[in-house]
């Protein structure tokens, strides 16, 4: 677990940062991918200094999911537990993105853990794995799921499918889709992080969501789970 970002006293509540990976490797971690996600967790510190949130990435054993091993997994388990251990009692947001995402999605039944906010998520595709993913695992949590309609390199009608089955058993879980952008969500990036920085301040720090994520969690399907993130999103969150 790589060194915290904010509050190192106090530490009232942590965001497990989960990078991507690849389907199957056993290669060491991705320096590059774990720096993919440095940016949001000094964001996620900063917001967050006053009600002090302290946010690790979480670096991986190896670099691959690896079928039924799934390696990130054990791995986000081991780093809830290491929380647990240095902080106590805190609540915990897993936040990740690519296989990273799949990874705070299947690890969501800790204990600890109170929100899930899961970008670009890698998910297989049932017809071809065989197993649908779990989501009794995120009954409790509230769930955000964001992805690009133009993402090339997961499929966004699998976290959609996703996001309807785990709406079923958890009615707080809802979906932003961000139109035109790919996986990297580089074409909207200022309004993904405000939209992630709003959710994990709301989940872990008692802010009031914004309107639109308010509106998302409280919509029933379709509606709550293909909202639009619109243009501008978080400019008044801005210093």
């Amino acid at each position: 677990m790589g060194r915290a970002f904010g509050a190192d006293r106090s530490v009232q509540g942590v965001v497990l940062l989960l990078p991507g990976g690849r389907a199957a490797s056993t290669r060491r971690r991705s320096s590059r991918a774990a720096a993919a996600v440095l940016p949001l967790a000094r964001r996620l510190a900063r917001a967050g200094a006053g009600s002090e949130l302290a946010a690790h990435v979480v670096h991986y054993r190896y670099r691959g999911w690896n079928g039924g091993e799934a390696h990130p997994v054990e791995d986000t388990r081991w780093a809830l537990e290491r929380v647990s251990e240095l902080y106590g009692d805190v609540p915990v947001c897993l936040a990740g993105w690519d296989m990273g995402a799949r990874a705070a999605l299947r690890a969501a039944g800790h204990p600890a853990v109170v929100s899930v906010l899961a970008l670009a998520p890698w998910l297989p595709d049932p017809r071809e794995d065989g197993e649908p993913e779990p989501v009794r695992q995120l009954t409790g949590r509230k769930v955000l799921m964001v992805h690009g309609t133009d993402d090339e390199h997961t499929d966004p009608e699998l976290s959609y499918r996703l996001a309807v089955r785990a709406k079923k058993v958890n009615p707080d879980v809802c979906r932003f889709e961000v139109h035109t952008d790919g996986h990297a969500l580089r074409q909207h990036r200022d309004e993904v992080l405000a939209l992630a920085q709003d959710f994990v301040l709301g989940t872990l720090c008692d802010h009031d969501f914004a309107r639109p994520v308010a509106d998302a969690l409280a919509a029933p399907p379709p509606l709550g789970l293909r909202m639009p993130l619109a243009a501008g999103f978080g400019r008044s969150l801005r210093h």
